[in-house]
């Protein structure tokens, strides 16, 4: 696919918010990667060449094990969008409910302290929307403003909590809760002749992040700016196709050498946004789509082989969680100890690559 220009960068974010917490949550059910490529091959047994033509993904995907919100049998067995649907809402639910509690008393605040939520997930369907769900179980005051965001995908981690730090921005004292939930591995189909089925079943994991954002504080860190980056034309690299079964994913071969490509133009325009110039970042925190993807990044902005180690240990543990995933590397930069600047980045559907910009405090 011919890389497609795009229009500049705009900035997120009006001034400086203070990241008060982050916290993660996963699924009690884990899998390891010998087990889920035996599972994948029995479940694939009627389209054996798909399978055994892909099965390396397996073997390279740089992932041990995943955490997955279903018991594995289940991936075995045929599932309609109803099925899928409310095993999302009831595992959506529960790690939302999980993370959110732990970054509101990470952020020593109690639930009604809470003055707006932003849900991030595009996992499954819930209307009303996740937070609307658990506002009164939470203890999240019945004004509090909720905005839930849908269609983000792996982007989504980025350009929510940016979302979440430009309404504290426009509101000083607010403070904000960001949660990104997402179910991915209900989306494993196995009536799929499609090559990123099998693609799927090899990356997809589940999980959940939360963190709580304020102008104005003291904080893990202090977000500073925010960007984004949509490439015209480009829908066709990364999403889903709503089909009868559920929600069948889209990826693109395209996508490693379209980073390789076109992430150092579009991290210098959202610099530029932000107002940084390049060799101010000294780390940059991004979402593992996979080990193909980090190689790209690596290559695309010239860094040294392995320089992006977190990325690697959390698609290694986790799998690609979409939008949480990156919020997962930000955890573990947080606890090693955050670098003077960083500069989160994620790829998501559009195509699109959200960046922002963080200062340890």
């Amino acid at each position: 696919m011919k890389p497609a220009s795009g229009r500049r960068a705009i900035r997120l974010i009006v001034q400086p918010c203070s990241l008060l917490s982050l916290a993660t949550a996963v699924p009690p059910n884990s899998i390891g990667q010998d087990e889920a490529k035996e599972r994948a091959r029995r479940a694939f047994g009627g389209k054996k060449a798909l399978f055994d033509r892909l099965s390396g993904v397996f073997d390279n995907a740089g992932i041990a094990k995943r955490h997955i919100v279903a018991p594995s049998h289940w991936y075995e067995e045929e599932h309609g969008w109803r099925d899928r649907n409310a095993v999302y809402l009831s595992a959506a639910e529960a790690l939302f409910e999980e993370a959110a509690l732990s970054a509101i008393e990470q952020a020593r605040l109690t639930p009604d302290q809470i003055d707006g939520v932003v849900t991030v997930s595009t996992t499954g369907i819930a209307t009303p929307s996740l937070e609307a769900r658990l506002a009164s179980r939470l203890g999240i005051r019945s004004n509090a403003r909720r905005v839930p965001i849908f269609g983000l995908g792996c982007a989504g981690g980025v350009n929510g909590l940016a979302t979440s730090a430009r309404l504290a921005a426009s509101e000083p004292g607010s403070r904000w809760l960001f949660v990104a939930v997402e179910t991915c591995s209900i989306s494993i189909r196995l009536d799929s002749d499609d090559p990123a089925a099998v693609v799927a079943t090899a990356l997809f994991g589940d999980g959940a992040a939360a963190a709580v954002v304020q102008c104005g504080g003291d904080g893990l860190a202090t977000i500073v700016g925010g960007a984004e980056k949509l490439w015209p034309d480009t829908q066709r690299i990364m999403g889903w196709d709503v089909e009868d079964p559920g929600l069948a994913v889209v990826f693109d071969r395209a996508i490693p050498p379209f980073i390789e490509n076109e992430l150092a133009g579009a991290v210098e325009e959202i610099l530029r946004a932000v107002g940084q110039p390049r060799d101010a970042i000294a780390r940059l925190c991004c979402h593992p789509g996979g080990v193909k993807v980090i190689d790209a990044i690596e290559t695309a902005l010239e860094l040294t082989s392995g320089a992006l180690d977190i990325e690697r240990d959390v698609l290694r543990e986790y799998g690609n969680m979409s939008a949480p995933t990156v919020m997962f590397v930000l955890e573990q930069l947080i606890d090693r100890g955050l670098p003077k600047t960083v500069l989160m980045t994620a790829f998501g559907p559009g195509f699109t690559c959200g960046g922002l910009l963080l200062e340890a405090s």
